[in-house]
């Protein structure tokens, strides 16, 4: 039959199995929404705004761009394949050229294969080497004792061996057995912020590397690393029914829906999990375009491990922009919100007035513009986030912790919370 061959010979039978986490019957017109918001985005082609998650989250769900995503994965093989080959030296790169980081290039290969492509060739081999030397250097950092830390986290490492995996690529039985070890050892998990997020995704390379086979010296301890992910997950529940909290339910929730491992508290975890996130559509609480493509495969029954065979003839909906009635043009009401650095010295306190509705960045904004706060941020899939607050940057094992005072840390990116009249935001540098 062949390896390939028999590979989807057991997928389709194992098939019946995953269907006890299934989140279905969401209103069609809630999710149509959730897809017109990345619409948008899908017009800022330059290279730091392009984001392979996106692409990867349409070509999972329900819903599809037309035209306009054939248009958005030609920019990113342009983007990502020049990058790549640009010799490290080239003084033509500017910052905005830089190459992509080990989660951007996971990202970039899964969005290949949810067009039903696999890397080839030698452009394509360049990429699946640069991505593997990523993981080695990653395995390096972390060393022989495990006592060492991944340069970039334990979710970028597993993103990188899951996509690397849908494209039927081997990697190193040491390598997978760093992540192994740090599932083992949640305490390693727990060194990054979003431990469900980092859990899940670890969860999913480990569910295609069970189905692949591709590491079968590893294949005892991969079945009982899935199994302790799943329980780690549903222990982490939230009385509300998120997993970790609302940003991580997607990711969560793509791992258990792939589950192959059906019981009862699943199942009841699941159908709590549906009636929270029914509840935070009906509230638009998702707006970050990386959060709402990792919830569209939930919403149509799939996950990222989906991608070792996917269906790219799969009938979707064709997604229409929204047509918004704007407010009739009024005098702009302002709030004020009390900005709060703290870990370093001197400290600062100070009140900005913002108009009502700004995000937590347009905040800072005005806090440089009228006064002696200053900050700068680097670019991600996920927004921008924090490096640097009143000229101190952020060390290699620290990171700018935004809260809402007294402790409360911010589930969404500066870009996305929009802060309320009175509230004192807190910045702190916090080591991890």
């Amino acid at each position: 039959m062949g390896h390939l061959g028999a590979l989807l010979f057991l997928l389709g039978g194992l098939g019946a199995l995953a269907h006890i986490c299934e989140i279905t019957e969401v209103d069609s017109m809630l999710v149509e929404r959730l897809g017109q918001r990345l619409l948008p985005w899908m017009d800022r082609l330059s290279p730091e705004q392009l984001n392979p998650s996106i692409y990867v989250g349409l070509r999972l769900s329900s819903l599809q761009a037309g035209a306009k995503e054939a248009h958005y994965l030609h920019s990113l093989k342009l983007s990502y394949q020049q990058s790549l080959l640009r010799p490290a030296s080239s003084k033509d790169a500017s910052d905005s050229e830089a190459k992509p980081s080990m989660g951007q290039l996971a990202l970039y290969l899964l969005a290949l294969r949810a067009n039903c492509e696999f890397v080839g060739g030698r452009k394509g081999d360049r990429l699946v080497s640069q991505l593997k030397r990523f993981l080695e250097d990653e395995k390096g950092a972390i060393g022989s004792n495990h006592q060492g830390h991944p340069r970039t986290s334990y979710y970028q490492y597993g993103l990188g061996i899951l996509a690397l995996c849908v494209h039927q690529k081997r990697v190193h039985d040491s390598v997978v057995g760093k992540l192994l070890h740090a599932v083992e050892h949640v305490r390693h998990l727990r060194q990054d912020h979003v431990s469900v997020d980092t859990m899940a995704m670890a969860g999913m390379a480990f569910s295609c590397l069970e189905l692949s086979n591709l590491n079968p010296n590893q294949r005892n301890r991969i079945n009982l690393a899935l199994r302790r992910v799943q329980e780690k997950i549903l222990k982490a529940q939230t009385p509300e029914g998120y997993f970790g909290n609302v940003y991580s339910t997607p990711l969560a929730l793509q791992l258990l829906t792939g589950s192959l491992r059906p019981t009862v508290e699943l199942g009841t975890a699941c159908l709590k999990a549906k009636a929270a996130l029914q509840a935070s559509l009906q509230h638009k609480t998702f707006q970050n375009p990386l959060m709402i493509s990792q919830l569209l495969p939930v919403l149509n029954q799939k996950s990222y491990v989906d991608l070792i065979s996917p269906d790219c003839q799969a009938p979707r909906a064709l997604l229409e922009p929204a047509t918004e009635i704007l407010p009739q043009t009024q005098v702009p009401e302002f709030i004020d919100v009390m900005l709060k650095v703290s870990g370093i010295s001197p400290s600062y306190r100070h009140s900005v007035s913002v108009p009502a509705g700004s995000s937590l960045e347009d905040v800072l904004k005005n806090a440089q513009e009228h006064g002696r706060f200053r900050y700068r941020t680097q670019a991600s899939l996920s927004g921008p986030f924090l490096t640097s607050v009143l000229g101190k940057k952020a060390g290699e094992r620290e990171f700018w912790q935004v809260l809402q005072a007294p402790d409360t840390p911010l589930q969404q990116g500066i870009a996305d919370y929009r802060p309320k009249d009175g509230e004192t935001i807190e910045l702190r540098l916090v080591g991890w």
